[in-house]
């Protein structure tokens, strides 16, 4: 799948991200989220981002 870095705290690719995907979907990368109530198949993941990550991709018109 080809992703497409819109957004990110860091250069190196080491810290939350949001990509777009070649499926007009969104990737997010971020820290896994463990310390939740909810029950989520196996094949999702729960990631957690900064808020300012999300309105600084809405600011710049990338979502």
């Amino acid at each position: 799948m080809k992703l497409t870095r819109l957004v990110g705290e860091c250069e190196d690719g080491e810290c939350p991200t949001i990509y777009a995907t070649g499926r007009g979907t969104l990737a997010i990368q971020g820290s896994t989220v463990s310390d939740h109530e909810l029950i989520l198949p196996a094949h999702e993941a729960l990631v957690e981002i900064p808020i300012e990550l999300v309105r600084k991709a809405f600011r710049d018109n990338l979502i």
